[in-house]
């Protein structure tokens, strides 16, 4: 899969990226202050429209796609060192979208605090946007030219689910020989990439019953709450399949007075997964629902959002070139395995070596405290663009 890089060339990515560092981070304050919440339209556009005029300062870059999705904005597909396709591609993917709503950065503007910038987004993951642009004009300003191509995707949907954004990764994906998928997502704090993650899956579950005075003849009515109950108990007695499967009931609702015995109840579950065969298990365990009360009726809808990013040889492979160029500028790579899933396992299901957690460090992704750590950014993308390097 790869060859060595010297300790001299990722100390000069290092070295670059300190020289580059006031720059890098003003490109990251633009983005984070330019909000762009899932399904915000001229925000998306807007935060594309910054990364595209970066990237157009490369001279490595040869092609900048917008692509158009309605309701939420744009995806933006980034193609470098196009000579080099031949051999292969490094798809490196992110997202533009955050969860934070607009007039988020009027509460919690821009703040510089010793070694932390935070900002609503920063951590996950507008800085890591700027960190991939950062690189491919630190390859054009050492002169250096990798051996594979490299297409840099970030999507516009990610938070949501990737419903438009899984699509346009797998077009990419079997439009090149793709060699590997390096995500730019957060690492586990203190630094940590991911060479695992958990599949996803979101169910909603709709019971409908009979209604019925609660207190003149309760026995004519068949409650949708109570059969809801029941339900919730068996979906977290899954639990206890044990391995990597978890099943929570996350929101529910029903019923329309006290005094009515309730005809209808919903729920929404969310389902986790660590291999491709507890992927079946559960689902198949969640959809075999019948009622305990056969009055009512139960209806699921839904299914698996993300397959499992799996811990393979090869992706262990992946994470050992990383660690070996992040020894060379003295920092100690450490990997984990953690129960979110991101665009990343999608990729790892079409059998394509996945690195994840390749963004800044920091903390707080989706809170009022998201930050990232100042001093990470030099090292981040010396170990990026050394990894990129090295494939």
């Amino acid at each position: 899969m790869a060859s060595e890089t010297s300790s001299a060339l990722v100390r000069q990515f290092q070295q670059r990226f300190h020289e580059k560092q006031t720059e890098i981070v003003s490109l990251i304050q633009a983005l984070v202050e330019t909000e762009s919440p899932s399904g915000d339209e001229s925000g998306s556009g807007a935060v594309v429209e910054l990364l595209a005029n970066a990237a157009a300062e490369a001279r490595c870059v040869s092609a900048i796609q917008r692509v158009d999705v309605p309701g939420f904005g744009q995806h933006l597909v980034i193609r470098a060192f196009g000579g080099q396709d031949e051999a292969g591609t490094i798809l490196i993917i992110g997202h533009t979208d955050t969860v934070h709503p607009r007039g988020s950065i009027a509460s919690r503007p821009w703040r510089v605090a010793g070694n932390r910038i935070y900002g609503p987004g920063i951590f996950d993951m507008k800085a890591n946007c700027g960190l991939a642009i950062a690189v491919l004009l630190a390859f054009d300003d050492l002169g250096i030219v990798p051996r594979c191509g490299v297409t840099l995707a970030l999507t516009c949907d990610e938070e949501v689910g990737s419903f438009s954004g899984w699509p346009l990764l797998e077009r990419l994906a079997r439009g090149s020989a793709v060699q590997c998928g390096l995500v730019l997502e957060p690492p586990v704090s203190g630094g940590s990439v991911k060479t695992g993650r958990k599949g996803t899956g979101m169910f909603t579950m709709k019971v409908e019953g009979r209604a019925a005075h609660a207190g003149l003849d309760p026995e004519k009515g068949a409650s949708a709450i109570l059969e809801l109950a029941r339900q919730i108990e068996r979906l977290h007695a899954l639990n206890d399949l044990g391995g990597g499967v978890t099943v929570n009931v996350g929101l529910i609702s029903g019923g329309t007075r006290s005094n009515v015995v309730a005809a209808q109840a919903d729920a929404e579950i969310d389902v986790r997964f660590s291999t491709a065969e507890e992927l079946k298990a559960i689902e198949r365990a969640v959809l075999a629902t019948t009622p305990f009360d056969d009055r009512v009726t139960v209806t699921l809808t839904g299914g698996i959002n993300r397959p499992p990013l799996e811990r393979t040889p090869q992706v262990v492979e992946l994470y050992e070139l990383a660690k070996n160029v992040a020894a060379t500028i003295g920092f100690d790579l450490q990997e984990a395995q953690v129960g979110g899933a991101s665009d990343g396992n999608f990729l790892a299901a079409m059998g394509i070596p996945i690195l994840d957690g390749l963004g800044i460090d920091g903390d707080g992704a989706h809170a009022d405290h998201e930050h990232i750590l100042i001093d990470d950014i030099p090292r981040r993308g010396a170990l990026l663009a050394g990894l990129i390097a090295s494939l």
